[in-house]
């Protein structure tokens, strides 16, 4: 046999092997695909509104409290952010943003017109007023419900807040470039095979690095894995991830001194997805304002979610309770 033939036969005996295995892989991604679709099926509820289909989930009991998931989130995200920073005691009412999982992402896919589908959701389930709390790219939305809805939120959490216009796109190094973040959330079996093969750059993807995992307790840091997880499935939040750029829309206005309710900010010094400068702003522009500083957690604010749940209950609880 020739060295040319043999070439030949070598290079089809790879990419024979590599579509097996490539093969292999969609089918296990798929599976999980699947089991984690289904367990969302089994939760979710929908509600149709004047303002269009709104997909949430429920869990707890108490006083009603909305979760305002972040960017590459949806309902599930919601629920685990809850699940951090709030604890059981409430009523936690996730959302799914415009473009995320089951919420379709209309023509109109502003921040207002989100804040106004938020305030149609709450007159589906008959709720006059709640309590918010906003995770990062949930936090504009949060500001034009509170802002053009002021008698509808008694008290507002806002976390480790994304940009907003004015503010512009974080100039400095993200964790992760963002052609990246397009590249995962495009193919299901892509970020499937990253969380199996590279766990630790997925992480770093959500600020989640290495020297912030030192010390972290079990909870915390199974927590951050399940995060990670619950981006699947990833084609599913794709069109919301783009729509994150309604937030800084040069004809976007928020109108903080309009905002009644009283707030705590939490944002960490260190977080290299949000400027910590933008919790800096809220703090001193909002009137009824607490800030709280963290000198180093990063965007998920790791080591402190005990410490912050204190923090946001006992500010919670001396509001007037909705109901």
């Amino acid at each position: 046999m020739s060295r040319a033939r043999r070439l030949i036969l070598s290079v089809g005996i790879i990419l024979t092997l590599g579509l097996a295995i490539w093969g292999m892989v969609t089918v296990l991604a798929g599976h999980d695909v699947r089991a984690r679709i289904e367990n969302m099926e089994a939760q979710r509820k929908f509600a149709e509104t004047g303002e269009g289909l709104v997909e949430y989930a429920v869990t707890g009991e108490g006083p009603p409290l909305l979760v305002i998931h972040g960017a590459g989130g949806g309902f599930d995200q919601g629920q685990l952010f809850a699940e951090a920073f709030i604890g059981e005691g409430y009523r936690r009412i996730a959302p799914s943003r415009f473009g995320y999982l089951g919420s379709p992402l209309p023509d109109n896919a502003s921040t207002s017109a989100q804040a106004d589908a938020f305030a149609a959701l709450m007159d589906d389930l008959g709720l006059d007023r709640v309590h918010i709390l906003a995770v990062s790219g949930g936090v504009p939305p949060a500001l034009q419900l509170a802002s053009r809805h002021p008698e509808r939120v008694s008290g507002l959490v806002l976390l480790s807040p994304a940009p907003f216009t004015p503010h512009g796109a974080p100039d400095g190094e993200r964790p992760i470039p963002a052609w990246v973040y397009e590249a995962l959330f495009g193919s299901d079996t892509v970020y499937w095979t990253l969380s199996k093969l590279a766990p630790s750059r997925l992480r770093e993807a959500f600020d989640a690095r290495a020297e912030l995992l030192v010390g972290l307790s079990n909870e915390e840091r199974h927590r951050v894995d399940r995060i990670v997880e619950s981006f699947l499935p990833a084609s599913r939040r794709i069109e919301g991830i783009g729509n994150e750029v309604a937030a800084i829309a040069p004809d976007a206005r928020y109108a903080l001194e309009d905002i009644a309710a009283p707030a705590l900010i939490v944002h960490a010094r260190d977080d290299r997805i949000n400027p910590f400068a933008i919790g800096v702003d809220l703090s001193q522009r909002i009137e009824n304002a607490q800030f709280l500083e963290i000198e180093r957690g990063g965007h998920l604010l790791l080591g402190h979610h005990e410490e912050i749940r204190g923090r946001v209950r006992t500010f919670l609880d001396g509001i007037s309770t909705p109901e």
